[in-house]
Order: structure tokens, then C-alpha cells, then sequence
């Protein structure tokens, strides 16, 4: 379970971040990024959360590739971000950039819908391509699980679609761009908190409601991702310090977060050690009774972090800072 040093030379991107990050939020940036190196090459390792609209950002041209190379142990991601890194993959070409959504009517906005495109900021995703394509074959897989009576949580019915090659024709990237492809074939652990929020979990709930679906527990969700969570955390703590890496705020960042405290306080596991490394991109100003602004420091009065736990929080747009930090801990 140990890392092993990187010997790499660190690359014209590493070089730059040295050079000229010196101050403000692009310090903590450089900060950041060399404490996640230190944190691996002691043997930790690594939790990623991801929140917002990062697959539709196509983080997994960075991300992938932290996961190729252990850099990244377990991932907690929103139900959307789980299913627009595969909706990406499928139908990419059918995506559309809307550089001027700033200046978008209500009625601009309504021919978008009329067209079936969703818009997320800059980029809208074709339902008829991605959505619908990939609600097709899935539903596969739930419809088979459920005639036989098996269960499994909403990434492992993703990676067994993954795996089994059924929507490989349909590949419209480089599949190594695919950062859920990536934990698919490491079989990566993965937490998805609230999946029932996302358009597949709608879709899924639609064909519980229709009784395509006979059983409603088909999809495994909240109560038992945190049971696994806790099983995971435990084991994996017992020789290697795990790190808490949060893009964004939300569920992803808050389901997580909690399960050290869970563990002491509920389960009386006094002897499984906090976080051993936090750091969280966000553009939530710290203000009153913002959990996704609240500054690391608050977190140590709920026993999550500890008082000499490398703390970090970079006030910026995650698109921006996660490819740049993930390249530097890459040595890119």
C-alpha cells in the first residue's frame, strides 16, 4: 500500500508554477500541490472529491492520468459528475460551446431546451447523444441486476458498462481522457452521495415509478455508500495516512468528510487518526453559515482535521486550479 518516490524530473508546467506562483492564492496553490507530493511519497494516500460540473469541464484530461498513476485512491463524486464524464465519452461531438451564454435571453435560452440541449455555463450537453444513449445502456444492466435479484451501487453498474464494451463503438474522445474510465479499470473505490440527484437518477427513479424496475433497491445509495465509506476508511487508515482533496463544495465534500468523526464519536473507533491532509479549491468566500466557505480551521471543533494537519484553501475557479495543481503534483 505504500508509495513509492517519483523520480521524474518535474516538466515545463512544474517549472512555471515554482517560478512565478509566489503570492496570494497561487502560493497556497504551489503550497498545496508540493504537501500532496510529500503526503504520497510518505506512503498516504488520497481522497478526491468532486462537486460542480468537473466531468463536463473534462477534468479527466488531467485527472485520469492522477489516477493512472496512484495519485489518487478513492474518489466522492456527485451523481452528475459520475455520468457527464461517460456522457462526454460518448458524444462529445455533438456537444456545443456557447462562449457568449452571459448574453442569453430567456428566449435564447428556451430554443436551447426546444433543441434538447442542456446548457451547463459555456457547454451544452445533447440529451438525444449522451443522455438518452447512455440511459439506453444502462438501463440494460439495472433491468438485468434486478431480475436477479443483485445490487450494486450506481459507479459499480457504471463500471460493469465500461468493462463490458457494449457503448465502446460510441467513443467520440481519446478513452484515456476518461478519468471514470480509469477507475474502472483500477476498480477504484468510489463513494456517490445523493445519486438520486442526477439525471440518471431521475431515469432511474422514472423506471421504478413504470415498474420496469421491480425493486427499488437495485441501486444501492446514501445509507450504504457510508457504511462502505467507513469499512474503507478504517482499513485503509490502518497503514497508510489518507488526505482529503475537495473540488467545490456540496454533498461531495460535506458525505466524506464526516466519517472520521462518525468513526470516534458513533462507533468508538478512537484509535483511527484524522485526515491527514486537507485542502479544498472553492470560490465560497468564507461568510456565516456557509459550509462550503467555512475555513479549514472550523472543521478541527468537529473532529475532523487535526491542529498540525496540512491545511490549504484556494479561493479560485476549480477549472482553473485543479488541472494546474494535479499537473504539478504529475510533475508535468
Amino acid at each position: 500500500m505504500k508509495n513509492t518516490k517519483s523520480e521524474t524530473t518535474d516538466g515545463p508546467i512544474s517549472q512555471f508554477i515554482d517560478y512565478h506562483y509566489r503570492h496570494f492564492n497561487a502560493a497556497v496553490l504551489k503550497d498545496a500541490s508540493h504537501a500532496y507530493r510529500r503526503h504520497l511519497d510518505s506512503g498516504g494516500s488520497m481522497l478526491v472529491t468532486l462537486a460542480g460540473a468537473m466531468s463536463t469541464a473534462e477534468l479527466g484530461l488531467s485527472l485520469a492520468e492522477m489516477i493512472r498513476q496512484d495519485k489518487v485512491h478513492g474518489i466522492v463524486c456527485t451523481g452528475a459528475n459520475l455520468e457527464e464524464d461517460v456522457f462526454n465519452l460518448v458524444a462529445h461531438d455533438h456537444y456545443e460551446r456557447v462562449p457568449h451564454y452571459r448574453e442569453l435571453s430567456a428566449r435564447d435560452e428556451s430554443a436551447l431546451l426546444k433543441r434538447h440541449m442542456n446548457r451547463v455555463t459555456d457547454t451544452c450537453i445533447p440529451e438525444g447523444e449522451a443522455m438518452r444513449r447512455i440511459e439506453t445502456a444502462i438501463l440494460k444492466e439495472w433491468t438485468e441486476a434486478d431480475k436477479k435479484g443483485e445490487h450494486y451501487f450506481p459507479h459499480e453498474f457504471f463500471y460493469r458498462l465500461l468493462k463490458s464494451g457494449s457503448i465502446k463503438h460510441y467513443y467520440q474522445i481519446d478513452p484515456k481522457n476518461s478519468w471514470l474510465l480509469a477507475a474502472a479499470e483500477k476498480n477504484l473505490p468510489m463513494f456517490v452521495p445523493g445519486w438520486e440527484d442526477s439525471t440518471l437518477g431521475n431515469m432511474y427513479s422514472g423506471h421504478c415509478i413504470e415498474q420496469d424496475i421491480k425493486n427499488v433497491h437495485t441501486v444501492r445509495t446514501g445509507i450504504e455508500y457510508m457504511i462502505e465509506l467507513a469499512e474503507w476508511y478504517t482499513n485503509r487508515s490502518a497503514d497508510s495516512s489518507i488526505g482529503f482533496f475537495q473540488i467545490g463544495g456540496g454533498i461531495a465534500g460535506d458525505f466524506p468528510i464526516c466519517v472520521v468523526p462518525m468513526l470516534h464519536q458513533d462507533l468508538r473507533r478512537t484509535h483511527i487518526p484524522l485526515w491527514g491532509y486537507f485542502c479544498q479549491i472553492s470560490d465560497s468566500t468564507t461568510s456565516y453559515g456557509s459550509y462550503s466557505g467555512a475555513v479549514p480551521n472550523e472543521k478541527i471543533t468537529w473532529g475532523k482535521l487535526g491542529e498540525d494537519t496540512p491545511k490549504f484553501i484556494i479561493e479560485s475557479d476549480a477549472t482553473i486550479v485543479a488541472p494546474l495543481m494535479f499537473a504539478r503534483v504529475l510533475g508535468w
